[in-house]
């Protein structure tokens, strides 16, 4: 398809607009539920391309930049959804009796949109000048490739791939997530002496497939923090501190690593999220000085190539301080209940939208470098919402004491609640600038216009604000959260149990009243600095042949084993298959360039297929568990509950997931 056949297309169209706002609704209402019931969100923009595809076919004149337009607007609506990693604390401390709509939503809103600025500069250094894999985001602009026959012959052929790709994870998700009949995970716990070892596995198809796009690099640096955390970190702890009588060896492991292992990872990612925002400064300031140059010069800007053009600098800043009024008058409002001064009052007001704000421009580089990494569902975004409730909480309980707050009664409730806040709105930043650069990348690759995908992100964050709002209120008052029931008398098994608000809401309280551990935390700071270290002296000697990641080291602490394990199982898959392809083309007299290129393709488009089986699997099951728990049934309405079955269906887990990875590696090694 020629560029100038790509320049009459239309892209941002009234009906594709509509239609992702529908998508938007429906996906963000199951990525919330989901959220608060397991504190898992998945990532919407593959099902949303996957669904543009299906009905835009039907009306005349669509295609592929038309396509990649509504998932653009619905990725940023469901992924937004995550804010409900933090929000729901206000509740949960008493200080909420319910989501007030228009403060909810503007919260949401006003973040995402931050966050959608915040990373435009980032797009050229970290999207078009940059070998990150963004997993998602390649896998989607291979689905409307395929979709649209952009290739002809090659598009048949890929939609095939696709299909085969998302028949096996959808098959396998459906007997693992519907019927419970297959295991999603399994792990070998053993002792020696009190230190307690876990050898985990998990058997996820699509961060399989995730993991083949991260490459071998990241996956080993991943592999490194989980083999810190199993086998060194947690023995440790458990041989220091003996396991009770009573305890059961793994849930007092497992414990083991939430209190205490997790937030060494948190202290990883926090420094190397400094140090990546550090290393892109010279790049971003240039992109920034780009812009402003933009400014002085508008025909400039019109000159550039279709596929080069930004938001304009003007509106950037437009929208930015617009933005900035509306997250002062929030907090305004916020601030206005609690009975202190007019003076402490603006200085509170001032000082969480400098913490909002700054913190988000911090964090959107970290979160769209991991996105890129490791791509957007295994992305540590409540290790960044950490560490904005740790900084607002400090600034606040300065604040705090120099105004003599801990001596009102209600103030040390008060300073929590509004670092909760606070946190919510740097959380929405932070979930944007984790899926914007995704979805600037599915663009950059099947030659959409940037500015038009940045507005597309712009409507998805204010649509999806508005639908999170009345569904978070809609779900506290149907089934209740843990520790926050809105009525008496209600079932508590039925309560959402929103695990990252718990955890959030802990932390703040715990800075207030001062019974926070920090060891762990200033562990995790300092191993952070030594793999920093490290990895530049890897660079360095082996010429960056091979490097050590300190984000994905972090990612490998952080995040759940059975997360990790697949994904570092696909980057070695990845590695093998390129070794086989090479000796393959060599034997057959093919030029190893052109093998490798084949191979890619076909694993890419195989992996794409992964990805979408188990997301679209994930999208209806998740509607037959609303549908279920609304209608007072079980919150397993499809599991078939066979006695005795545990150990059967982890083999069973097992072994479709190493058949999985052989038909992976199989279709990925081919080269014709």
């Amino acid at each position: 398809m020629t560029a100038s056949t790509l320049k009459e297309m239309r892209e941002l169209t009234l009906r594709g607009t509509i239609l992702g706002a529908l998508i938007t609704v429906v996906f963000t209402a199951s990525n919330v539920y989901l959220g608060l019931k397991v504190g898992l969100t998945f990532a919407s923009s593959i099902p949303a391309a996957v669904i543009s595809m299906a009905v835009l076919k039907f009306f005349a004149g669509s295609n592929i930049l038309e396509n990649n337009m509504v998932q653009t607007q619905a990725s940023a609506a469901g992924t937004l959804s995550a804010v409900i990693f933090v929000l729901p604390g206000l509740l949960m401390m008493g200080y909420w009796q319910g989501f007030p709509f228009w403060q909810s939503m503007l919260i949401c809103a006003t973040g995402g949109i931050l966050g959608v600025i915040f990373t435009i500069p980032l797009r050229y250094v970290m999207v078009v000048n940059s070998d990150l894999p963004y997993p998602e985001g390649v896998a989607a602009a291979e689905i409307l490739k395929a979709g649209n026959h952009e290739e002809g012959k090659t598009g048949n052929t890929g939609a095939k791939e696709i299909f085969a790709g998302s028949l096996v994870a959808g098959l396998v998700s459906f007997a693992t997530n519907g019927l419970r009949l297959v295991a999603d995970s399994a792990s070998v716990w053993f002792k020696a002496g009190n230190a307690i070892f876990q050898l985990p596995m998990g058997f996820s198809l699509a961060l399989l497939g995730a993991g083949y796009l991260v490459g071998i690099v990241g996956g080993m640096a991943i592999l490194a923090g989980i083999a810190f955390t199993w086998l060194v970190a947690v023995p440790y702890f458990t041989a220091a501190a003996p396991m009770p009588a009573d305890a059961e060896m793994a849930g007092y492991a497992m414990g083991v690593w939430k209190t205490k292992v997790r937030f060494i990872g948190v202290g990883v990612i926090g420094i190397a999220a400094i140090w990546t925002l550090i290393t892109l400064l010279k790049p971003m300031m240039e992109g920034m000085r780009q812009s402003f140059a933009a400014l002085k010069n508008p025909q400039a800007a019109q000159q550039t190539e279709r596929t080069a053009q930004d938001l304009s600098p003007k509106a950037m800043i437009q929208i930015t301080l617009a933005t900035i009024v509306v997250i002062m008058c929030v907090l305004a409002y916020f601030v206005q209940a609690a009975p202190v001064s007019m003076g402490m009052a603006v200085a509170l007001v001032l000082a969480c939208t400098v913490l909002a704000v700054g913190i988000g421009f911090f964090v959107a580089a970290a979160c769209g470098y991991m996105a890129g990494l490791v791509g957007s569902s295994s992305s540590p975004i409540s290790g960044i919402g950490i560490i904005s409730v740790v900084i607002t909480s400090l600034v606040l309980m300065f604040m705090g004491k120099m105004g003599g707050m801990f001596d009102m009664q209600g103030g040390e409730q008060f300073l929590t609640a509004l670092t909760i806040f606070t946190a919510s709105i740097v959380l929405a930043v932070a979930t944007i600038s984790n899926d914007n650069l995704q979805d600037l990348k599915t663009g950059y690759l099947v030659k959409a216009t940037p500015w038009r995908q940045q507005v597309a992100l712009l409507i998805g964050c204010v649509v999806g604000a508005a639908v999170i709002a009345p569904v978070l209120e809609m779900l506290y008052h149907a089934y209740g959260f843990t520790g926050a029931m809105p009525r008496e008398n209600m079932d508590a098994a039925q309560a959402l149990s929103a695990p990252q608000a718990t955890l959030m809401t802990t932390i703040a309280k715990g800075i207030f009243s001062g019974d926070l551990e920090w060891n762990y935390i200033f562990m995790g700071i300092g191993l952070g600095i030594a793999v920093i270290i490290a990895d530049t002296l890897i660079k360095r000697s082996s010429g960056n042949r091979f490097a050590l990641p300190a984000l994905a080291v972090g990612m490998g602490i952080y995040l759940p084993p059975s997360v990790n394990m697949p994904i570092v199982i696909g980057a070695i898959i990845a590695w093998l298959v390129a070794k086989h392809v090479a000796k393959k083309a060599a034997a057959q007299g093919v030029s190893a360039t052109e093998a490798h290129s084949k191979s890619e393709r076909h694993a890419t488009l195989f992996a794409a297929g992964l990805i979408v089986g188990e997301s679209l699997v994930g999208v209806v099951l998740a509607f037959i568990i609303v549908a279920s728990v609304t209608s007072g049934g079980s919150d397993a309405p499809l599991a078939l509950n066979l006695a005795n079955w545990g150990t059967i269906a982890e083999w069973l887990g097992l072994l479709a997931f190493v058949i999985g990875a052989i038909l992976f590696a199989k279709r990925s090694a081919k080269i014709k």
